[in-house]
């Protein structure tokens, strides 16, 4: 198997590159390689295809200025790409509502930084009476604490998906707030990997010994993707032309060229949303673990034959 490149991660690391090279302006190319972690004549080739990038109407004083002589690289992305950019009043408000999300959590700095960038918007905006706040859980505080001083909860875990309460020791590393919710992400022992937690959904919490597992430093900026208590890994077999999959899906995992297909890793938590996956990519898509295809085949089948039903009375009623 060999490791199909990464869109987004491709991307990502583009901008990397073309942001510090416009700060230092030339750099030799075997530098500026090991720095990012390429092989020189990859750089090249990811440079020479930003070259081609720039402002409408793309006309050669419109792009990118990119230099690759034998044994240097240089770039100017010109005045317009890097004037900062000037908001507007709707992304300054969104801007403004965010940030005061993060002043609302217990333990900001009220006169830091973010503070005073906060009060500055304000006064462009004339926001002052915007005001955000969070609703806190009633085990909020007890997680909390947990996470402070290191130790492991016992919980009991309302699961929304399978409508049951489960019992689980965790170890917890960080309380997040995330699109309205509190999370905790903890070592599941169930799991024996990292889950995330909605706080909201803990009934029951009992202080155990210290923590045995912390897979990432507490603080840490929160991983925009993490799978729940309810997930499951299943393995898709893909046409390379569905390698969208990778790139675009939260929990997916890097693609992997098998033959003349790719196969990815895919973390679900709701059969409903898998199968309307597979209907979604059609015969573009197999299964690859017969267990997982022998449960997930059967539902799949009755979706699609219920969704053709309506098709079908819907058609009959027009005419």
């Amino acid at each position: 198997m060999t490791s199909v490149t990464n869109t987004a991660g491709r991307l990502r690391r583009l901008l990397a590159v073309l942001t510090w090279l416009a700060q230092v302006g030339e750099a030799p190319i075997d530098e500026v390689a090991a720095r990012f972690g390429l092989k020189p004549a990859t750089l090249v080739a990811e440079l020479e295809m930003a070259a081609c990038c720039g402002l409408p109407p793309y006309t050669p004083d419109q792009l990118m200025d990119i230099l690759v002589t034998d044994t240097t690289v240089s770039a100017q992305l010109g005045d317009l790409l890097t004037r900062p950019r000037r908001l507007t009043a709707a992304e300054g408000f969104t801007l403004a509502a965010s940030a005061r999300a993060l002043l609302a959590v217990p333990g900001s700095d009220a006169d830091g930084v973010l503070a005073q960038a906060v009060a500055k918007l304000d006064r462009v905006l004339a926001a002052r009476s915007l005001v955000v706040e969070l609703d806190a859980p009633e085990m909020l505080e007890p997680v909390r604490r947990a996470v402070a001083e290191g130790h492991q909860l016992v919980i009991g875990y309302y699961s929304a998906s399978r409508d049951q309460l489960t019992h689980r020791r965790i170890d917890p590393v960080d309380v997040v707030a995330l699109e309205g919710h509190w999370y905790v992400d903890a070592y599941c022992h169930e799991a024996s990997d990292e889950r995330r937690f909605r706080v909201d959904r803990i009934q029951e919490v009992e202080v155990g010994p210290p923590s045995e597992h912390r897979t990432r430093t507490v603080g840490a900026h929160p991983a925009p993707f993490l799978a729940s208590p309810e997930s499951r890994t299943v393995r898709l077999s893909l046409d390379p032309s569905a390698v969208w999959i990778a790139d675009t899906v939260a929990g997916a995992g890097p693609a992997e060229a098998v033959g003349d297909r790719i196969e990815v890793d895919l973390t679900v938590a709701s059969d409903v949303w898998l199968v309307g996956l597979l209907l979604r990519l059609g015969p573009t898509v197999r299964l690859v673990d017969r267990h997982e295809a022998a449960e997930t085949g059967p539902l799949v089948a009755d979706v699609a034959t219920r969704i053709l039903q309506r098709y079908e009375a819907s058609g009959d009623q027009k005419d």
